[in-house]
């Protein structure tokens, strides 16, 4: 990785702050985009801490139309060259199908989990075309064949772009460009955590292995320098992607607990609602306490 310039999403924090610190740690040239600058420069400052080149700060919203194309226009322009893209930004929404509908909160979580990766891909896989070589590496879930009540925003727009990367490694072939796809599990992250909050969510989530963020951007850094097309983690999870039926029968074994409600919607993560600040703030106290 040393010398490649790597455009990492969703590097505030969780997996993608983990992620932009092991490749800065192997040589790479790493930006960073999120929502918060804030926490942008602390994920810098801590980089550069530790004998990382410091990271270009690329503050945006990618859950603003037009926001990935910006932020794919300043990365060409501050970092001269993307060698691999990194699209990692997610966001979550708690909801039933017919209470979220099509509304402004279920648009703003596909405008960030698909709708912005596709973007960066167009502006961004052209020159690695040109050059022969590039990555992109796209984060997916697990949720694509194990769904939850409240949760189907979120698992379709996973699933979709799970089914593009695909698509996409086909259109590249031969091109020297190589698509990783990354349909992680349950990961202990604010995220994550937030989940817990849905009715009966919390028995279907430690109802299988847990990962950790570090471990989680550990494999994906290393599929990108294997040349691997996927990345699952938890490791036990493997069977759940090639037997989906099997990851259904279990989800749904779960979803019997839920009693879904339908009061609640609720965006998820930094900027979601009140409830979900609560739980990430709770999250990330526990996580100062045990450091």
């Amino acid at each position: 990785m040393k010398g490649q310039r790597v455009l990492v999403t969703g590097a505030s924090s969780g997996i993608g702050r983990e992620l932009a610190r092991q490749l800065a740690a192997r040589g790479a040239l790493v930006a960073i985009a999120a929502r918060s600058e804030d926490r942008l420069r602390g994920a810098a400052d801590e980089i550069e801490a530790t004998g990382g080149s410091r990271p270009w700060i690329l503050p945006v919203d990618l859950s603003r139309p037009g926001g990935a194309d910006a932020l794919a226009a300043r990365a060409l322009s501050e970092m001269g060259t993307v060698d691999a893209l990194v699209n990692n930004a997610g966001t979550s929404l708690h909801g039933l199908q017919w209470i979220a509908g099509a509304g402004d909160e279920a648009r703003e979580l596909f405008e960030t989990n698909y709708w912005s990766p596709l973007a960066l891909t167009r502006a961004l896989v052209p020159p690695m075309r040109e050059r022969g070589t590039g990555t992109v590496v796209n984060v997916t879930s697990m949720i694509q064949v194990a769904p939850f009540p409240c949760l189907g925003h979120t698992c379709s727009s996973k699933a979709a772009l799970a089914i593009a990367s695909q698509a996409l490694r086909m259109e590249l072939e031969g091109s020297g460009v190589h698509v990783v796809e990354a349909p992680l599990g349950v990961i202990d992250t604010a995220g994550s955590y937030e989940n817990r909050r849905l009715p009966g969510a919390e028995r279907w989530m430690k109802g299988g292995p847990i990962g950790t963020a570090d471990e989680a951007a550990s494999r994906i850094v290393s599929a990108i320098e294997n040349g691997d097309d996927r990345v699952i983690y938890p490791k036990r999870l493997a069977i759940g992607y090639a037997l989906p039926g099997l990851a259904r029968h279990y989800a749904a074994r779960f979803a019997r607990h839920a009693e879904p409600d339908e009061s609640i919607l609720r965006r998820t993560g930094s900027t979601g609602d009140s409830t979900q600040r609560e739980a990430r703030a709770e999250w990330e106290q526990r996580q100062a306490s045990v450091s």
